[in-house]
């Protein structure tokens, strides 16, 4: 398996480097210590495997993947575990939490082999990437009381940013999951959600009454009874939207 490291940490990389090479069917074909490094390099690269820490310099793990156009099976490493909830949306092969030893790296590569068997892996993981490559985001997981729960996207109501998370608003249940509202706004289906504001993401299915703030602002009232106000920008993109 063409594999590339991504860690910031160099004490980190030569670990994982001297465990992989013990594996005789790992070729570790390129290492990045940043955000933007990993992107070039796994585009040009075109891995089977990435282990990728997620929190980089520059850009994100997480920001890497949304914005990869190659799609390798991914190993997530990382020193904090609250990331596992992302781990999941991004459908990582394994979640590993440094320091991991020698004995764990083996259980991660028994489940990459079984995920992906023979000589078909770099076949599969280009095939991932056209399937992923425009499909919108169907579904989020997030942490509730020691639950990771799925959320179906079409449940939401609105999305509201919070720094590097997001508030994800099923009428009154509120969760926060690990992705920027950036990158969701990247992800989900158009035909749907509108970004309104710099800090909110609507279904537009879910808007009761629209009302205007001031000759350039509109305010939405959701279903819950939310109100959400929107920007000059986002009112331009909504009354855009409200004369198809």
């Amino acid at each position: 398996m063409r594999t590339l490291i991504v860690e910031d940490e160099p004490l980190a990389r030569r670990t994982l480097r001297r465990f992989l090479s013990e594996a005789p069917d790992i070729e570790v074909v390129g290492e990045a210590a940043d955000g933007l490094s990993a992107l070039e390099a796994i585009d040009r690269l075109t891995p089977d495997l990435l282990f990728l820490d997620v929190g980089l310099p520059e850009i994100s793990g997480l920001e890497v993947l949304a914005r990869a156009r190659h799609a390798p099976a991914v190993v997530f490493t990382t020193a904090f575990d609250r990331y596992a909830v992302a781990a999941f949306e991004h459908e990582a092969i394994d979640y590993l939490v440094k320091p991991f030893g020698r004995r764990r790296l083996q259980e991660t590569l028994e489940r990459v082999r079984k995920r992906l068997p023979g000589q078909r892996r770099h076949q599969i993981s280009e095939t991932l990437g056209e399937d992923l490559a425009g499909r919108p985001l169907r579904r989020l997981y997030a942490r509730s009381k020691g639950r990771i729960v799925p959320i179906p996207v079409e449940r939401v109501e609105r999305f509201e940013g919070a720094g590097d998370y997001s508030e994800v608003h099923c009428g009154n249940e509120r969760y926060l999951v690990d992705l920027r509202l950036k990158l969701l706004d990247e992800r989900l289906d158009t035909d749907r959600f509108l970004r309104v504001h710099r800090s909110h993401i609507v279904n537009l299915d879910r808007i009761e009454q629209i009302y205007a703030r001031d000759p350039h602002r509109l305010e939405l009232r959701m279903a819950s009874g939310a109100v959400v106000p929107a920007s000059r920008t986002g009112s331009a993109r909504l009354r855009k939207r409200m004369k198809r």
